[in-house]
């Protein structure tokens, strides 16, 4: 395959994945706003959102104080910054169009029409009238892509690319919201037993941040107990049957890889296979004895290595 193929075609795939992760984000954010909070509680959660998306510094320079509605505005609609789900979209749109002729006319229409879609639900205020069901179209309409994707392409190397972008751009999201999430909030209450009435206060948090991967009925039905931050970090890290967890994405990633690899790629496949390896045997009580922020830190240093190597590889190269 011709590398400027296999960098759109990747890009594509990263960039509706972003978007989805994005609308997820600014959902459960929205939902936990409405919730009774001091301001000072509410704000901080804005504020973790721009950090996961390390957009701190673009912020303040366009919009200054963070405020629940500059935020939504900077992360839905403003094209002048590149993680907005508007960006996104088009950035996908403009991937999907280049090689056009590589994709099935289901996958090409879905993605377009999702732009067209969503500029017109932003022209008729669909934001400010109701910005839970724009995230929620969002959600559905990466998951339709994504089904459009594996239900009619045809499996070979431009499936392979669609599949490492999707899952690598998954897998950098799901370390940065776990690690800016547990940063301050978790240290308190990892080692309590199910009982501690802390736990319970802080109910809505955990679960948001479970709902926010749509883990929640996942985590009921494989833990049956009180929400716990450290069954919740072990769900979202090491089980490789929750699809959104790092497990799953890198077992995505490197069961990709092997099947594109070329002779210049074992260097890249060995460090994507030790990662995996990592996830696969480790355990979530030494994860957490040699501290989780350290942990997300230097796996999101690896994840990216492997990123870097994949472009190296096989895509095109970035211009010095």
């Amino acid at each position: 395959m011709l590398s400027r193929t296999a960098d759109h075609l990747f890009w594509m795939a990263r960039y509706m994945e972003r978007a989805e992760n994005t609308a997820r984000m600014l959902d459960v954010n929205y939902q936990m706003s409405l919730l009774p909070q001091s301001a000072d509680k509410a704000e901080q959660g804005w504020r973790g959102l721009l950090s996961i998306s390390e957009l701190t510094g673009g912020f303040r320079e366009r919009y200054g104080e963070v405020a629940p509605t500059n935020l939504m505005r900077f992360m839905v609609r403003d094209e002048a910054n590149p993680s907005s789900i508007a960006s996104c979209l088009r950035a996908a749109r403009e991937n999907a169009r280049a090689v056009r002729g590589t994709l099935t006319t289901e996958v090409w229409e879905t993605i377009n029409q999702t732009w067209l879609e969503f500029n017109r639900m932003l022209r008729t205020a669909g934001l400010e009238r109701d910005p839970g069901a724009i995230f929620e179209w969002v959600k559905f309409r990466s998951h339709l892509t994504r089904g459009t994707q594996v239900g009619t392409m045809l499996m070979d190397e431009s499936l392979h690319f669609v599949r490492i972008g999707t899952f690598l751009e998954r897998a950098d999201n799901t370390a940065r919201l776990l690690d800016v999430k547990f940063q301050g909030r978790a240290s308190e209450f990892f080692g309590v037993g199910p009982a501690h009435p802390a736990q319970e206060v802080d109910f809505y948090h955990w679960s948001a941040i479970l709902r926010s991967v749509s883990g929640f009925e996942v985590y009921r039905k494989v833990y049956r107990n009180v929400i716990r931050p450290d069954k919740v970090a072990e769900l979202l890290i090491l089980r490789a049957d929750m699809p959104r967890s790092l497990a799953a994405s890198m077992n995505e990633v490197v069961g990709n890889l092997r099947l594109v690899a070329n002779e210049h790629s074992h260097e890249t496949l060995r460090r994507a296979g030790r990662l995996q390896a990592d996830l696969q045997y480790g355990r979530i009580d030494e994860i957490l004895a040699t501290g989780l922020h350290a942990y997300l830190t230097q796996f999101l240093d690896r994840v990216n290595d492997v990123g870097a190597g994949i472009g190296r590889d096989f895509l095109v190269p970035v211009a010095a």
